[in-house]
Parts: C-alpha cells; structure tokens; sequence
C-alpha cells in the first residue's frame, strides 16, 4: 500500500470511479465530490483506461465484475497503465464461492477491497487514507 499526496493544482488529485451501475457510479462520486475531492468517472475498464490515457489520477475506485475485461484483469491492466495509483476494489461479490475474494483483489494489486452495499464513511476512510484529505 501507498498514499499519494495531492495539492489543489496537481492534475493528479483526482479520483476515477469504475463502474458499469449509472445510479452507483454517480452516487460515488457525489459522496467524493461533496468531501471535496475532484472526480472523473467511466463506465467499464476500457473506458478507465481511456480516463488514464487522458491524465493521470491519483486514486481509481472500480468494481471488479463488469462487461469486459473486470476483476483481476482490470487490476492489472489499471497497474500497467499507472502503475503508482492507489487503488481501491470493490465488489457486491466478495464471498467464497463467487470466484473473486477480498485477498484475492489485494494480492493482485488492490490496495483495498470493500463489499458493496458501500458505507460512505468506510469509502471515504480508504480514500483519505490511501491519498490524504482533499485540496482545501
């Protein structure tokens, strides 16, 4: 794990949100921007990919099952991108027997995991954590 620090001018403050649920992506990224941090989001992890070609973030919060490359993949495919992003997995599926666990997603670059239904104050902990407090 890594914390990358953040200032109000640096094109690398912002946070990529992945995820192919419209309601769920856009409520994550209401939540950021409200503590105050700037957020793109995508809709897949091409889309992500695209996102980090355009510039550099310094946190991507993607689920791991989507139409297209997910899970693993996208973990590595977002590493070999921007190989010093933070990186937080998400998943309504990490659970024995789903395929892809919590360990799973850490041990494949993730530098946090965290089951959906999503608690704001646990998404927003990880954030801080990973990057520090959003640019007064």
């Amino acid at each position: 794990m890594h914390k990358v620090t953040i200032h109000a001018a640096d094109p690398v403050g912002d946070i990529l949100v992945v995820d192919d649920d419209p309601i769920l992506r856009d409520l994550l990224a209401d939540w950021l921007q409200a503590a105050g941090y700037r957020v793109r989001t995508a809709g897949n992890c091409e889309g992500a990919l695209l996102e980090l070609e355009r510039g550099a973030a310094a946190l991507v919060i993607s689920d791991m099952y989507m139409p297209g490359a997910c899970g693993l993949e996208a973990i590595d495919r977002i590493r070999r991108r921007q190989p010093g992003v933070g990186l937080i997995a998400v998943s309504g599926r990490f659970h024995a027997g789903h395929g892809l666990t919590r360990e799973a997603a850490l041990t494949a670059g993730a530098d946090r995991a965290l089951a959906k239904p999503l608690k704001r104050g646990d998404l927003l902990h990880a954030v801080t954590d990973l990057i520090g407090a959003p640019p007064a």
